[in-house]
């Protein structure tokens, strides 16, 4: 198993069926809080792991994601059902990041490359989990907002390239180009810190 599937895509965040979210979103809507604070403890480190992928600031994102879950509080009501509750928290948590970018006039970098390729990273023994994740967050720092986002929502949050589109509202082959240019950074960023570094863990 490579480094990034072992130690930072798989989610060891525990895992939750639509069933249970259909449980919970109802009685949220007859006034139940206890159980809008289980939903948000089912999807608050993934969202804020997608925040942090688009502003870069963990502080910022912790904040814009307290506005999220307020939003999601007050329209809860309007969820259809008509697609996983994940979808559309994830959408939430895009819109109001890149608002928030905007507000700071901040540039979100846009992939251009055509094809899609395997993602494999170099994987050894010696490597202690924290060093994994370490290494990992390092490399996570070289990549756009786009490339970080579409990353861990297709790694991260298991979402499938129809559901991506849904959340982002990219087109197609923008999700596939960024897809490949991200697992193309974080390849060479991580051969990069592995080469140099590898030593000191031997």
């Amino acid at each position: 198993m490579g480094l990034l599937s072992h130690t930072f895509w798989t989610s060891d965040l525990g895992g939750n069926s639509a069933h249970t979210d259909t449980k919970l979103i109802h009685r949220v809507r007859d006034g139940d809080i206890e159980a809008f604070r289980t939903l948000v403890n089912l999807y608050k480190d993934k969202a804020l792991s997608l925040a942090v992928s688009i502003l870069k600031d963990e502080t910022l994102a912790e904040d814009v994601l307290q506005e999220v879950f307020l939003k999601v509080y007050k329209k809860i009501g309007t969820f259809r059902f008509q697609a996983k509750f994940s979808t559309w928290l994830y959408r939430i948590v895009v819109n109001t990041c890149y608002n928030e970018l905007r507000k700071q006039k901040k540039n979100v970098a846009i992939a251009t490359l055509e094809t899609d390729t395997a993602f494999q990273v170099p994987e050894s023994d010696t490597l202690l989990e924290a060093d994994q994740k370490r290494y990992i967050a390092l490399a996570m720092k070289q990549l756009t907002a786009d490339e970080a986002l579409l990353l861990r929502l297709f790694y991260l949050c298991e979402m499938s390239l129809k559901e991506i589109e849904e959340i982002t509202k990219f087109k197609p082959s923008k999700i596939r180009v960024t897809l490949h240019r991200g697992r193309k950074t974080m390849q060479t960023s991580l051969d990069e810190l592995l080469g140099t570094e590898i030593n000191s863990l031997l």
